[in-house]
């Protein structure tokens, strides 16, 4: 007998798929950030929406989130999957170059915002203690929306995107000590010899999660996949993920920056893309319920009743992060279009204010009142976030960049780089050949020996499937300048020109084939040119018995080059021979296909 099922028990799962499978189709053919559709749907679909009618209409409570908390505590997974993402799209040599971003903008923008903000926070009649909390919690911004809507910009690479993604990664690193500040204000007492040794667990953990990443992170992926499951490979990413989010919270530290540090680490093995890939749907439907969770919080009642001090706390809040952020951003180098850019992205407040502002009023340090007050007011700056972006990209593109000094070098997605897919013994030479002509290229291989011995070698190759466009995409399909199939499998190299001519219609695609049946699939499905292995043996054979016998080399080169032609014309446009070639292309067609 089967166990009956609790249907409730499932309703806002059900809800929150629904809601994503209309939100995002529709805000992207709107052309609107799908950020702002779920934050739409949250406040829809909370208690403080359509939930304040179910006692009226009974029948709202089946479209109504009945349980927030729960959602709440499943969407901080949400972060701990983007800050992943982002570790796994840097590595530590473009971490190490961005370092006087990091550690010198990003410790003046906190310290600078957050005591701009306590001021406020006093001049309005608040005891120091509170200012000090509501300062620390609002001069942190939203990790969560700003890096995927700069992303969705095209943005996050540029001077100030750069700019902004270092000051947060730092308000990051700054969450654990202000929550450890804030714990020792509420308990009453000073920063002792102890207090301050509770920092220790925080830093041994950190490099706990590094020293555990650099000896067995590359062993335990390479191991498992020589399993070649795929259910294997997803299971070893997400035990990453989840697995250096909780070393770091069992350190003190914030779930976001172990998954971070663990993304990083990964970023330095074969595996990258393939990890994104794969984690990839997991970040997108949790980052959906992250945005959700948010518009759940707000009060709508509460918003109602003080509208226009929670409007001027959220313009006061953007004008006093802005202005002190631009000015910041200026003291640092950044160009004035630059510096305002970052200083509009990172004005409104973030999701870890709302941690930091529930922990201070659980102390009693700030009044109930004046908190809820600032948790919407940092709700409604977040829904603001896609517009001061928009915004600031118009700043930003008002003028050509110049050259930012020590600039990370640019992603494989942005490099003009040649594709080698397959790094067997044709992918290696022809990677040999590009690199004698000094053409940079990157190649990718499904065998982990044949990735791993590329990388030991020092060149950039990966493992993965390159018969996923998405894959393709991380590799730098956008911006390649050619793409190379050398992969001895027929239907794998179909399935890379197909998705690469559907992307790329203007890139030259060269493909190795088995033979000439082979070769006219190619050519069909797009490929630009074709090198059939039966057809350029035999004339390579050709060449040789020619040259060894007597005959001249020009005349055996021009020969040998006419015939190939003859055999493209033949394999790609049958037609291309003319009327007089017709009887001759039949039995020319017939020596091929018997050799």
């Amino acid at each position: 007998m089967h166990p009956e099922v609790a249907a409730a028990g499932y309703k806002d799962l059900v809800l929150f798929l629904a809601t994503a499978g209309i939100v995002v189709p529709l805000f992207k053919r709107l052309r609107i950030s799908p950020v702002l559709g779920f934050l739409a749907a949250g406040v829809l679909l909370g208690p403080f929406g359509l939930g304040r009618f179910v006692a009226a209409q009974p029948w709202l409570a089946a479209v109504t989130v009945s349980k927030p908390d729960e959602i709440a505590q499943i969407a901080e997974l949400g972060v701990v999957f983007l800050l992943f993402m982002i570790g796994l799209e840097l590595s530590w040599e473009r971490l190490r170059l961005m370092r006087r971003l990091v550690f010198g903008l990003g410790p003046l923008q906190v310290l600078a915002c957050g005591a701009a903000l306590m001021l406020a926070g006093i001049a309005l009649h608040q005891t120091p203690a509170a200012a000090f909390c509501a300062g620390a919690a609002l001069a942190l911004s939203s990790t969560a929306i700003i890096v995927p809507v700069l992303s969705d910009a095209r943005r996050l690479h540029a001077e100030a995107g750069r700019a902004s993604f270092a000051v947060l990664l730092f308000q990051d690193l700054a969450v654990a000590p202000i929550m450890v500040t804030i714990g020792v204000m509420g308990a009453g007492g000073g920063f002792s010899a102890e207090r301050l040794l509770s920092f220790a667990p925080a830093a041994l953990g950190m490099a706990g999660l590094v020293l555990f990443g650099r000896l067995l992170l590359r062993p335990m992926m390479r191991s498992v996949v020589r399993a070649r499951s795929q259910e294997m490979f997803m299971a070893a990413c997400l035990l990453v993920v989840i697995g250096g989010g909780l070393i770091a919270t069992v350190a003190g530290l914030s779930m976001a920056l172990g998954a971070f540090t663990a993304g990083l680490l990964l970023a330095e093995t074969e595996y990258r893309h393939e990890v994104e890939v794969t984690i990839e749907p997991f970040k997108g439907l949790l980052l959906g319920l992250f945005f959700v969770s948010v518009g759940i919080r707000l009060d709508l009642t509460y918003f109602s009743a003080h509208p226009l001090q929670i409007i001027a706390i959220t313009a006061g809040l953007i004008a006093i992060k802005g202005a002190v952020t631009f000015v910041m951003a200026r003291l640092m180098g950044l160009r004035p279009a630059a510096a305002a850019e970052c200083a509009l992205a990172l004005a409104p407040g973030g999701e870890f204010a709302f941690v930091t502002l529930g922990v201070a009023m659980e102390f009693g340090l700030i009044e109930r009142g004046a908190g809820q007050s600032l948790l919407i007011s940092v709700t409604l700056g977040m829904f603001a976030i896609p517009a001061l972006v928009s915004l600031g990209a118009r700043i930003g593109r008002g003028r050509p960049a110049e050259p930012a000094e020590n600039a990370p070098p640019p992603d494989l997605a942005q490099a003009e780089r040649v594709l080698v897919i397959g790094y067997g013994r044709v992918g290696r030479l022809v990677g040999e050949m590009l690199g004698r002509h000094d053409i940079a290229w990157v190649a990718v291989d499904r065998d982990p020996r044949a990735a791993e011995a590329g990388r030991r070698a020092g060149h950039n190759v990966f493992f993965g499937d390159a018969g996923r466009l998405e894959f393709l995409r991380r590799l730098g399909l956008a911006n390649a300048r050619a793409l190379v199939v050398t992969m001895d499998s027929p239907e794998g190299a179909e399935a890379v020109v197909a998705a690469a001519r559907q992307f790329r219609p203007d890139l030259t695609i060269v493909a190795r084939a088995r033979d000439a049946r082979h070769a006219q699939r190619l050519y069909e499905l797009g490929a630009s040119d074709v090198a059939p292995e039966t057809i350029e043996a035999s004339l390579q054979l050709s060449e040789a018995v020619l040259v060894d016998i007597g005959v001249p080399m020009g005349l055996v080169i021009a020969s040998i080059h006419e015939r190939r032609d003859e055999y493209r014309k033949l394999l790609n446009r049958p037609d291309a021979l003319g009327a007089r070639g017709r009887r001759a292309r039949d039995a020319l067609r017939r020596r091929v296909e018997g050799e």
